[in-house]
């Protein structure tokens, strides 16, 4: 599974997953050099490169993410976590995705964690 983690997602929760699952394949908004793109083209980014945005975001990017899906634009799905979600919780939820599931299965998708 292919992910991109927003720039406000908490890195406790990054940290967590990746001690669980040491070698799947995620890149963050800062290493990617997108900290400061707007919701729309970060999107955009994450549909060029097939990776499902892992975010925090409940204000903005599930409607600009419905908004890709409405028009028929590539969308590899979001993962939307908020951010008082428990860590645990969120590590957990995460985890078992990653190890359980295909990138395909989320095409298209807004998913809200927990499931």
């Amino acid at each position: 599974m292919r992910l991109l983690i927003d720039q406000n997602f908490n890195q406790r929760v990054l940290r967590g997953i990746r001690s669980r699952v040491p070698h799947f394949d995620a890149v963050t908004t800062q290493e990617s050099g997108l900290s400061e793109t707007p919701d729309p083209e970060l999107l955009a980014w994450a549909a060029a490169e097939d990776r499902i945005l892992v975010t925090h975001d409940i204000q903005t990017i599930p409607d600009y993410a419905a908004d890709r899906i409405n028009a028929g634009e590539k969308m590899p799905g979001v993962f939307v976590a908020p951010q008082d979600l428990p860590i645990g919780l969120a590590i957990e939820e995460l985890t078992t995705i990653i190890l359980c599931s295909e990138q395909q299965e989320w095409k298209d998708l807004i998913t809200w964690i927990p499931l």
